[in-house]
């Protein structure tokens, strides 16, 4: 649970016939004619175009946010990789080992990650219209207050993950999971410097248009990465460490990313977007803190509620679960692909409403829901031609099978409303509405998806298939919320806010 590439060519503004220009990699550079790694974007110009766009310019639009969203996903994959390679080499030294690391793995979710990626959100609101200001060093300096601010929150997480197995037991799970479980977040407690410091990281690359490097430096870990939890679980004696094995290979692999991440901004590319470090970074901590608590809303709760689901399943028995299992697996590798385009969506509305290019973002907010609604489709087509067979691709038991076939027909509706809630959610995040997308999110999960589903799935008697009959009535509310407020927005009223924005961290900022 969540844009490099060079994109060439001339963008006409076809409205009043000027070319929208890119910031090169100096500050008071512009380059035009091109949509450029390192300048995603336009100059400080506003334009009012009408309202209505030619064929062409989406497709223009269409295949910079492809651009954008490549390179996301394959970071995406490659990071789920990590996790794969922990579980496959876990997983053949016991079922109490499987188990364990499952356990570990879901509370470690809970309790720490979704929060720290949703705090990391509120860089989605700053980051991309810092960067089309003429202020991108504050790119540098929101990057350094958050940085503050998650090495703040790491501290109670860690507490957390260090005392899991007195948590575990007292919550009633058996004394061998909850001891190796215990032992598993120990040492991945470790890692949380190097999580934070990447999925951080990530979105200062993003924010600039530079989303190949965070791509580029996990097609470098993930092989070490397996390697690693070769070596370690079951490598020769002098390395094999067992089951204890998996969590300091990943510990090691996050660390070192977040290492590599740092080396490249510091040396590697242009300084435009670097901040000196001073006592400004303490500044605004606040503020960034009351954003992030949105961010956590609109993200970690959906992320609560699919771990939710995951403990009702296993309330209808093993064959449910284990179905649910794969069910699970499958929706959250698809979904990596809407999730990718969602975060493009963010950096390019943002960088557009930073710029002052009003009707621009309504053209990328717009064409970015069309292209979820057709990945969509090509998904769920997906699932319905294969769904027979589709469970077999995990287990060999008829049961489990056929019982991942009756539900993939749910699974597959769900993915139309999957994609357009991740594009929207982005657009709300360019637009700094993280508040209001936690709200729609927590009312649509928790106030109607999961009771109906929970209702359906035990009152009903439609065991599985009702419980993601929830999901799915849980995502059309909140897909059908987010779309109507993208539709509604006053973009050229968004474009004066994100100048505010920029213009009071201007006025207040200290001087250097």
């Amino acid at each position: 649970m969540p844009i490099s590439a060079r994109v060439s060519g001339n963008l006409e503004n076809s409205q009043d016939g000027a070319t929208i220009h890119t910031r090169s990699t100096t500050p008071n550079t512009l380059a035009a004619s091109s949509v450029s790694e390192v300048a995603p974007l336009l100059p400080q110009k506003h334009r009012v175009s009408r309202p209505k766009h030619s064929i062409s310019e989406i497709k223009a639009e269409a295949w910079i946010l492809l651009c954008y969203a490549i390179p996301i996903f394959g970071t995406q994959i490659l990071e789920y990789s990590l996790m794969v390679a922990s579980v496959i080499s876990i997983g053949h030294i016991s079922t109490e080992a499987l188990a364990a690391s499952t356990l570990g793995s879901m509370t470690a979710s809970v309790s720490g990650l979704s929060i720290i990626h949703g705090f990391a959100s509120a860089l989605d609101s700053l980051l991309p219209q810092a960067w089309t200001s003429d202020r991108p060093q504050n790119v540098g300096l929101w990057t350094q207050r958050m940085t503050v601010l998650m090495t703040l929150i790491m501290v109670p997480i860690v507490g957390i993950w260090l005392n899991a197995e007195t948590i575990l037991l007292k919550l009633r799970q058996e004394p061998v999971i909850a001891h190796l479980a215990g032992m598993y977040l120990r040492w991945l407690s470790l890692s949380l410097p190097g999580q934070a410091i990447s999925i951080i990281m990530r979105r200062f690359y993003q924010a600039q248009g530079l989303a190949h490097i965070p791509t580029v430096t996990m097609v470098v870990i993930a092989p070490i990465n397996a390697l690693l939890c070769w070596l370690l679980v079951w490598g020769p004696e002098p390395f094999n460490a067992g089951f204890i094995g998996a969590p300091i290979a990943s510990t090691i692999s996050f660390n070192l990313m977040g290492v590599i991440s740092l080396v490249y901004a510091r040396w590697f590319i242009p300084n435009t977007a670097l901040h000196p470090i001073n006592r400004q970074c303490f500044r605004e901590i606040g503020n960034l803190f009351r954003l992030g608590l949105s961010g956590v809303g609109q993200i970690a709760s959906e992320w609560w509620s699919w771990e939710f689901v995951a403990l009702a399943a296993s309330q209808l028995g093993p064959t449910p679960l284990a179905a649910q299992s794969v069910l699970l697996v499958s929706s959250s590798t698809a979904f990596q692909t809407p999730y990718s385009l969602g975060m493009a969506t963010t950096v390019r509305v943002g960088n557009l409403l930073g710029s002052g290019h009003a009707q621009m973002a309504k053209l990328a907010a717009e064409t970015a829901i069309g292209m979820s609604l057709v990945v969509a489709m090509v998904l769920s087509t997906l699932f319905m031609v294969f769904r027979n067979n589709w469970g077999y691709l995990f287990n060999d038991e008829e049961k489990v099978v056929s019982l991942v076939a009756s539900v993939l027909p749910v699974v597959a509706l769900f993915q139309i409303v999957d994609g357009a809630t991740a594009v929207s959610d982005g657009v709300l995040r360019a637009r700094g509405m993280l508040g209001l997308g936690a709200v729609i999110n927590i009312c649509s999960y928790y106030i109607v998806g999961l009771p109906a589903g929970i209702a359906l799935a035990f009152w009903a008697h439609l065991g599985l298939q009702g419980l993601w009959a929830g999901l799915c009535i849980a995502l059309f509310c909140a897909a059908g919320i987010s779309m109507f407020v993208v539709y509604k927005t006053n973009w050229d009223l968004e474009v004066s806010r994100a100048r505010e924005r920029l213009a009071e961290e201007h006025e207040g900022a200290v001087p250097v």
